[in-house]
């Protein structure tokens, strides 16, 4: 990681959900920061990577909420890849997912002097994976039972869940998912020979 980003001609990303953990793309340098006005939410709906159509997956977007803050990691890309790197965005963000620019805040809360402007992959409400706010049991339920062409929704979770604690960031609705998911996949495991619900895979 570099001293100071000064580099704000380039291209910067920010990762909010899976792009945390799995960026899978080329970048010259990465910051943990944080948006405002935004809370991350379970509420988007996943048939292309964390589950399948007709039975899809959970996975986070941004909702509007003055006053809040989302932490993420914000990635520079150089001028030479910023063509690929988008097209290869584009593609895995497909589900539902459009582009738009944010301002990136570095550093802890109290002391970020730093900001970049970066672009980021929101979710509408409009689009047709949208499936909005539900109970935490029914979110932790279908996450339960999702899987899909990357994986489970359940690593989806944890994983996030690990890399946002690993900053020493606070998100309610993300730990109590979190919560909610290892309590029911123990529920699972401990039914004799998995009776009366779906297999779960982390």
């Amino acid at each position: 990681m570099s001293e100071s980003p000064l580099a704000a001609d380039e291209l910067w990303i920010f990762g909010y959900g899976s792009l945390i953990w799995r960026p899978d793309f080329s970048f010259e340098e990465k910051w943990n920061g944080f948006i405002r006005d935004y809370e991350r939410k379970f509420w988007q709906g996943s048939t292309d990577h964390r589950g399948v159509p007709g039975r899809p997956g959970r996975v986070v977007t941004l909702i509007s909420q003055p006053g809040a803050i989302c932490w993420g990691t914000v990635y520079r890309v150089s001028s030479a890849d910023e063509d690929a790197v988008l097209t290869r965005l584009d593609d895995r963000e497909r589900g539902g997912f459009e582009r738009t620019t944010v301002t990136v805040h570095l550093g802890k809360e109290e002391e970020a002097s730093c900001a970049v402007s970066a672009q980021l992959y929101l979710a509408q409400p409009e689009n047709p994976e949208y499936l909005g706010r539900a109970s935490m049991a029914e979110i932790a339920d279908q996450v339960c039972s999702s899987q899909g062409p990357s994986g489970s929704n359940v690593e989806y979770v944890l994983e996030l869940a690990r890399a946002i604690r690993a900053m020493g960031a606070q998100d309610e609705h993300l730990f109590a998912l979190e919560s909610r998911v290892k309590a029911r996949v123990s529920q699972i495991r401990e039914r004799p020979n998995g009776a009366g619900g779906s297999k779960v895979q982390r």
